[in-house]
């Protein structure tokens, strides 16, 4: 899969300012909700509710939260009747984009999203007419420069490639490792119990290609992912603009 390219908001890596916590939370908390009430609320038998607590722990949400928004999920307390929605559009330059959220209201977050995409130059697209240019995956990022059992870039790959990758890509010193989607719990807990340090993990929408872009065009692009993550329903962004 080498020279694929991946994009994600950067809300987890940004500094988290007080404005933005709240928001923040309550993104997370609809994760962990939808996690539970699909799969039940044990983590150790649902990997989706396991990841995404552990997303929210990165974010440093109070345990408090986690366990009110696990058991919204499970219906011991009374909640949001939420949904789980994906969104094919175009941005500028005709960037590929794919839309994740999740929401109480359709109507209202699909006109939201609309208006975001009006605004800086983007577009809804018809059902599956981009999705078709991306592959679900597994996800996982390693520092090579935090790990303490190997410093060798050959080393580190080999582990993955050994726990079950399908593929493995360097981009400076960071190892970005790609599973089946329904192998990335076993291959995060493979490296783990390896001594590797996992920086990042989750289930994303993979570009097979990725697309050039006039530096105009990746900033423009770059605004319109902001006005979408800003959004509440909008969980992640996925693009095939290239790095």
């Amino acid at each position: 899969m080498s020279g694929h390219s991946h994009f994600k908001t950067i809300k987890y890596r940004k500094e988290i300012t007080d404005k933005k916590r709240g928001k923040i939370f309550s993104k997370l908390s609809r994760v962990i909700s939808i996690a539970a009430k699909e799969k039940g609320g044990d983590p150790a038998m649902n990997p989706s509710l396991k990841l995404a607590i552990e997303k929210a722990k990165e974010a440093n949400m109070p345990k408090d939260n986690i366990e009110k928004a696990i058991k919204r999920g499970t219906g011991e307390l009374a909640g949001e009747k939420l949904e789980e929605v994906l969104f094919d559009a175009y941005g500028p330059e005709g960037v590929a984009i794919i839309i994740e959220g999740i929401t109480d209201n359709t109507n209202r977050t699909l006109g939201e999203i609309k208006q975001a995409l009006n605004q800086h130059g983007g577009k809804l697209a018809n059902e599956g007419s981009v999705r078709w240019m991306f592959e679900k995956k597994g996800y996982i990022a390693i520092d090579a420069k935090s790990q303490t059992s190997t410093s060798k870039k050959e080393g580190l790959e080999l582990l993955a490639i050994e726990a079950g990758a399908d593929d493995a890509l360097w981009r400076d010193d960071y190892l970005y490792v790609y599973t089946k989607p329904e192998e990335l719990e076993k291959v995060k807990t493979s490296l783990e119990e390896k001594g590797i340090t996992i920086e990042d993990s989750s289930l994303d929408w993979i570009a097979k290609e990725k697309a050039e872009t006039k530096p105009e065009s990746k900033e423009a692009c770059l605004k319109l992912f902001e006005a979408l993550d800003e959004l509440d329903a909008v969980q992640e962004i996925y693009s095939n603009i290239g790095d």
